[in-house]
């Protein structure tokens, strides 16, 4: 009997998967000491970034989809 693939439940937790495919991350530096950092700054850092290239194929081997 074959053994399913398990998902890297930290990968679950960091990435997301959009319906057409694409992979979203929170980008670093939005953890702590947060009142010295400039808005637009913050602002910038709100949004959810796309993964993409070498990277994007290893987390979705990560979640079990490609």
């Amino acid at each position: 009997m074959k053994q399913k693939q398990k998902t890297k439940k930290s990968a679950a937790k960091r990435f997301k998967i959009t319906k057409t495919g694409k992979v979203l991350y929170r980008q670093q530096g939005f953890r702590h000491l947060i009142s010295k950092k400039s808005k637009k700054w913050l602002r910038r850092k709100k949004k959810l970034k796309e993964l993409w290239g070498e990277y994007k194929n290893k987390v979705l081997k990560m979640l079990g989809i490609k």
